[in-house]
């Protein structure tokens, strides 16, 4: 090759080297021998293998001026450029060795921040430089490179999918976080109310506050989710978006039914409530009442934290996403609750009814405060509805049930009727849901909401709740004082009441939801009716024994002495009346010990010093021996011996306590 003799300046410019010699200046051979010693290097060279003279930076720098003129020549500014710089070369040949590095050692994304984040910024490019050439014509000079960057996004995007399919399974080693009951087992059937037994509302642990110091997210650590939001950033910026979301929501989705499976729940369809009985039914009630409170206080907030961090940068993308997940779930449980609204209806149900009622409730508030659509927001709000009403409807049905008690046979013994036990233990535990049931009732019983005080303003203002309550201790009252007059005997007839009262005023005084509701002023006319039935009893059994204890009509009419022949009538009468008393009222039944005590005592007092008096000043009137034996039967102490022994419920024979 001839040499120039007079370079010009456009030829010393161009020139690559620094010193003044020529690349024509050197033989063939040391320009052969130049490149194998740089084809050498670049094989020795660590990735990437493109150009051991660029970095990434530069390479980056060099695809950021090549996009920087890009939108002008879209525009018609300028000229489509000719040719693509060789760095949108090296840069997808970079991509696809760093693709290559992760699979090839398993250092999978995640494992090396400096490496994930270089990785990232070349895909962010990449994605970019695909977006910008699409704008131009298939025909182009950039059609070639536009194939060449599309290729490798989509595998680069392939690549971020698994890695995000595994952070997604793999960094989750439980379901969910969730507070499930002490054996993760479905909750062992709760009993029907039964007046016989006591009962306990149904009670379930409530969600325990998670430490501070543990995970804030379902299953996943601050890292994890740092690194699935940085992938799903990378896929929803390179239009992936769909992609990101599909596998995600799946994901999510499976790991939400695990949570839910591990508490027990499993669908049932409205059909499958209705086919089952009701025993079935309560095990599933309580089982669904727990997992509508996870969902409310622990389960639902936790998705919707994972999904506002994974998708930071896009939250009408985590909205969407969490409503996906949220609302068949929602959705199952309002059908389950409709279920048991269309069920037949009876006492026991109220309660289960009661608590179904304050989960939805707690749902209801969450969901409200929450991103949850307004279509499923009004549909809790009217599930919560129909339960109430149900509840509601529940509760009234107890007056149909003290009204159809025509029962024409007296409780032997006086005892408390079995009405009397069912309703006031059926309003005890009612009571214990004092405040949701004056909710249920404000919300739906069509009732004059006057403001009612009693004369001393120690009953706070009337709710229609207390009004309803009112109502069926009028009915009880009004039941048993039909039930009283079954007895023929007049003095069974006030134990009777007194048995009742008593019983009704013990329960109220031990339940302070039923006492605030009912009133101080209602206990008094209580208490104060009590007291009329024990004085009806004493004149009704007592009268007419103390009548023989009378000093008046002993003395012999004009000369003051006492008529021997009265006397002893007297006294055999007083004997008879009192034998038969006692066989009586030993069969006689007050259960309640206070008020059998009461009893006693207050006949201790009128029959004791009454009897006392009499034999102490007519018992010298008959003859000391066989006939003082004869009609006078018994000392003071005792008839007060003979009292205590009255109303145990177990007949005495007189016989063997005289022996």
């Amino acid at each position: 090759m001839e040499k120039n003799p007079h370079p010009d300046q456009n030829d010393i410019v161009s020139s690559p080297r620094d010193n003044s010699e020529t690349v024509d200046a050197k033989s063939d051979g040391q320009r052969q021998h130049e490149q194998q010693k740089e084809e050498t290097e670049v094989d020795q060279e660590d990735p990437p293998p493109s150009d051991p003279e660029l970095s990434l930076t530069q390479i980056l720098d060099e695809v950021d001026r090549f996009l920087e003129i890009l939108p002008n020549a879209q525009e018609g500014k300028s000229d489509p450029p000719d040719q693509v710089p060789n760095s949108v070369e090296l840069l997808s040949k970079m991509v696809e060795s760093m693709i290559d590095a992760y699979n090839a050692c398993k250092a999978k994304f995640g494992r090396d921040p400096e490496d994930d984040a270089a990785f990232l910024e070349a895909v962010n490019r990449i994605s970019k430089l695909s977006n910008g050439l699409d704008e131009f014509p298939s025909n182009s000079a950039l059609s070639s490179s536009l194939n060449r960057a599309s290729s490798v996004l989509q595998r680069a995007m392939s690549f971020l999918e698994d890695e995000l399919r595994v952070l997604l399974h793999e960094d989750q080693p439980k379901p969910i976080n969730i507070v499930s009951d002490h054996k993760s087992q479905k909750p062992s059937k709760q009993s029907s109310f039964d007046f016989n037994h006591e009962h306990d509302r149904c009670l379930l642990p409530d969600p325990i506050e998670q430490n501070k110091d543990e995970e804030e997210f379902p299953g996943f650590s601050q890292e994890a989710i740092s690194n699935i939001n940085k992938i799903a950033s990378a896929m929803i910026f390179a239009g992936y978006e769909s992609e990101c979301c599909m596998v995600y929501g799946i994901l999510r989705r499976s790991a939400f039914k695990g949570a839910l499976n591990k508490l027990g729940y499993e669908y049932l369809s409205i059909d499958d409530v209705q086919r089952m009985q009701w025993e079935s039914l309560e095990g599933e009630i309580a089982l669904w009442i727990n997992v509508v409170k996870q969902c409310s206080t622990n389960l639902f907030s936790g998705e919707q934290n994972l999904c506002d961090s994974v998708f930071s940068d896009h939250p009408s993308v985590s909205q969407t996403l969490f409503i996906d997940l949220a609302r068949p779930v929602v959705i199952q449980l309002l059908d389950f609750a409709e279920a048991l609204v269309l069920t037949k209806r009876s006492a026991e149900k109220l309660f289960k009814f009661l608590d179904m009622y304050e989960s939805l409730r707690d749902l209801f508030r969450a969901m409200h405060g929450g991103p949850y659509p307004e279509e499923l927001i009004s549909e809790a709000s009217e599930a919560k509805t129909r339960l109430g009403e149900a509840a509601m409807s529940i509760f009234c049905d107890l007056e149909n049930s003290i009204k159809s008690d025509h029962g024409r046979t007296p409780v032997p013994s006086g005892a408390v009727h079995p009405l009397t036990r069912y309703v006031m233990n059926y309003l005890k535990y009612a009571c214990e849901y004092k405040e949701t049931l004056e909710q249920v009732f404000q919300q739906h019983l069509k009732i004059d909401k006057g403001v009612a005080e009693t004369d001393d303003g120690s009953t706070p203002k009337t709710s229609p709740f207390s009004v309803q309550l009112l109502t069926i201790m009028d009915l009880l009252d009004a039941n048993l004082d039909m039930k009283s007059k079954l007895y023929k005997d007049n003095a069974l007839c006030y134990v009777f009441l007194m048995n009742n009262g008593r019983y009704i005023l013990q329960k109220i005084k031990g339940s302070t939801e039923i006492h605030e509701l009912m009133g101080d002023t209602w206990c008094r006319k209580r208490s104060s009716l009590m007291r009329q039935y024990h004085k009806n009893y004493q004149r009704e059994a007592w009268s007419k024994v103390l009548q023989c204890l009378n000093h008046e009509g002993l003395q012999a009419s004009g000369h003051g002495k006492v008529s021997k022949p009265v006397l002893k009538e007297r006294f055999k009468n007083f004997n008879a009346m009192f034998d038969e008393i006692h066989k009586t009222q030993t069969t006689w039944v007050v259960s309640d010990e206070q008020l059998q005590s009461e009893l006693r005592v207050s006949i201790s007092a009128i029959m004791i010093p009454a009897y006392r008096a009499f034999l102490g000043r007519f018992q010298q009137y008959l003859a000391p021996g066989r006939q003082s034996e004869k009609y006078i039967k018994y000392q003071p102490d005792d008839i007060e011996t003979l009292i205590d022994e009255l109303f145990d419920g177990n007949p005495t024979s007189m016989a063997r306590r005289r022996t």
